[in-house]
């Protein structure tokens, strides 16, 4: 009767749980015992009371995890030399971000990166994974004297898997995040742009100096058909999530906060550390919208509304004779300020009412004397009427100018605006206050910011910071009204519009030719760069690609565009596979307009991207 599935042998499962110091679990087995089989004895003989639906068996050898329980030994080919190990699926990460913070999260280490990817993007609320990926970080230089390195990594390993595979949505961000006070600042620092780095900090980092270095990292992303543990990736790596293939879709602000202030963060970074290449005018705006958009996010952060009743203000109508100003206490209601002689005497009715629908608005400050004027022109049927207002200080200005501001165009003070108004009001009398060819030398407080911070550090070298400050304003009148929304969405615009944008290039070597060139990976094309001449001497549109494949034994790509045009190449530096899935994945990105449905095509994905693992 001792046919080959029912002979006993010992099959022993390294168990993680018991510590990295206890033996493995020895059973005694059948070969058609199946995997669920030996999972059940092997709970049972560690005696431990825990949850193990998380658990599953890695076999060492093959590089594989045994997920599919109904399977039998044999089926598997197990025999008694296999190294097994039950832990897990799910083990902590360190998963540094687009805006350089670094979050402590559990992922999954045994699906195909692609869902390992899609499941942190729940986690954090970024729609379409698909344009994101994972790559293992460049190694930081060790300094001498390493006391700054203990950096603070978020924690984020007690979100329950549950609310990550469905979470739902409170006050705009997953429930788990409004959890508790320290997982709401969390959620915050994801979902708010950081401030300016420091000049020292951007001059610190890596900077590639030619198209061969850029190359250098795309050498690091995953592959996204097979897992992290496959990948060499072990419990507590660290791992960098970026947006890879840059065609965005569909960019909603109001769902897609943390999606768009993470890809603000890449895309600012990526013009700091010149990345990608732009001129100087462009710098200028860039560093003039990064202020902005540091100024209005932090106030956005303080988001109250101000009753802007209780206060004495200055008044002078133009018909007043010299006499200058006269006090008078103000109540803001709606578009409206009505004014009377004071605080007790607002209960009835005001000395006037001015509506300020359509009225103009003008500053009349000069920060060195400390004068703070707002100058109206109100329409009257014998022309306008002008009329100032004084203002204490510059805190009063700011709320009185913004609600100014708002009544002329109609809106009150309950508009969502009133508070990005504020700040770029405080953020132009900051600019005044660093500008030194306006005032002499009136002293810089905490609301300067290093302009430095704003470029890259080629212009640090050019440019003193008191020659920067001028430029950037000039570009940061044309900006400074806008909302926070509209800021990165600017910002972003202007970076898509950059003749480099969107290529990732790689080093290759073509067939028939005996030096390196470089491919650069576009959203929409492929281009060939000699690197003698520094420069494109052949483009490729995926328009006109009949198909595309992978000499695996040989490790070479071979591409047929329309019209018998043959190119092949092999890879200096990175996989041919990362090649591969650059290319297909960009094919998928062009198919998501037409299928205008929300769920993800994971499928096709893998179809077009997977290479031989996926056939």
């Amino acid at each position: 009767h001792a046919s080959g599935g029912s002979e006993r042998w010992d099959l022993s499962v390294t168990v993680e749980d018991l510590g990295p110091d206890a033996p493995p679990v020895t059973l005694s087995v059948t070969s058609d015992l199946h995997v669920g089989g030996v999972i059940l004895r092997l709970v049972e003989k560690t005696q431990i009371k825990r949850d193990w639906s998380d658990h599953a068996i890695w076999w060492e050898q093959k590089q594989r995890w045994l997920l599919r329980t109904s399977w039998t030994l044999e089926k598997y080919g197990i025999h008694a030399d296999a190294r097994l190990l039950y832990m897990p699926q799910h083990k902590p990460l360190k998963l540094g971000l687009p805006n350089g913070i670094t979050l402590r999260l559990h992922a999954c280490f045994s699906s195909p990166v692609f869902q390992t990817l899609m499941g942190i993007c729940r986690m954090l609320n970024i729609r379409h994974p698909e344009e994101l990926s994972l790559l293992r970080p460049l190694e930081e230089k060790k300094k001498k004297k390493d006391k700054d390195s203990a950096e603070e990594i978020y924690d984020l390993t007690e979100v329950p898997r549950s609310s990550v595979s469905r979470p739902c949505l409170y006050n705009g961000m997953p429930a788990h995040f409004a959890d508790s006070p320290k997982m709401e600042a969390i959620y915050k620092m994801l979902s708010v742009t950081q401030p300016p780095p420091a000049p020292e900090v951007v001059a610190k980092q890596y900077r590639p100096a030619s198209v061969v270095d850029k190359a250098h990292i795309n050498g690091r992303w995953l592959d996204s058909s097979r897992c992290l543990i496959q990948q060499g990736i072990r419990e507590n790596d660290r791992l960098w999530l970026r947006f890879k293939y840059f065609a965005f879709y569909d960019i909603e602000p109001k769902y897609d906060v943390v999606r768009l202030t993470q890809l603000y963060e890449q895309a600012r970074w990526s013009i700091l550390l010149e990345d990608i290449d732009c001129t100087e005018e462009e710098m200028m705006l860039f560093g003039a919208l990064q202020y902005h958009i540091s100024k209005v996010s932090q106030s956005e952060d303080l988001s109250f509304v101000v009753k802007l009743k209780h206060v004495t203000i200055c008044f002078r109508p133009k018909k007043l004779t010299l006499k200058g100003y006269k006090q008078y206490w103000f109540k803001f209601q709606d578009t409206s300020i009505s004014y009377y002689k004071s605080k007790e005497e607002s209960i009835g009715e005001p000395i006037q009412q001015i509506n300020l629908r359509g009225c103009e608005v003008a500053p009349d400050v000069n920060m060195a004397a400390q004068k703070f004027l707002i100058r109206l022109l109100i329409p009257a049927p014998e022309g306008m009427n002008e009329v100032y207002l004084r203002c204490e200080n510059e805190q009063q200005y700011a709320q009185w100018m913004a609600a100014c501001r708002l009544a002329s165009k109609g809106k009150s003070l309950a508009d969502s605006s009133f508070q990005s108004e504020i700040k770029s009001i405080h953020s132009f009398l900051a600019m005044q206050r660093t500008n030194p060819s306006s005032h002499g030398n009136t002293p810089a407080n905490d609301e300067s910011i290093n302009t430095h911070s704003l470029v890259s550090p080629r212009y640090h070298k050019k440019y003193k910071t008191k020659q920067l400050t001028p430029r950037i304003l000039d570009a940061y009148q044309n900006v400074a009204q806008l909302s926070l929304t509209d800021a990165l969405t600017r910002f972003l615009q202007i970076w898509q519009a950059l003749p480099d944008f969107g290529l990732s290039y790689i080093v290759v070597r073509f067939k028939g030719s005996r030096k390196d060139e470089v491919l650069g990976i576009a959203p929409n094309r492929l281009i060939r760069i000699d690197l003698g001449v520094g420069d494109v001497v052949k483009t490729w549109r995926y328009n006109n690609m009949k198909q595309w494949n992978v000499n695996w034994d040989i490790r070479q790509m071979a591409i047929e565009f329309e019209g018998n045009v043959n190119i092949a190449f092999s890879c200096v530096t990175a996989d041919c596979k990362i090649v591969h899935e650059f290319i297909g994945g960009y094919i998928f990105m062009s198919t998501r307009s037409r299928e205008k449905s929300d769920t993800l095509n994971e499928e096709l994905f893998h179809k077009l991207t997977g290479g031989h693992e996926a056939l």
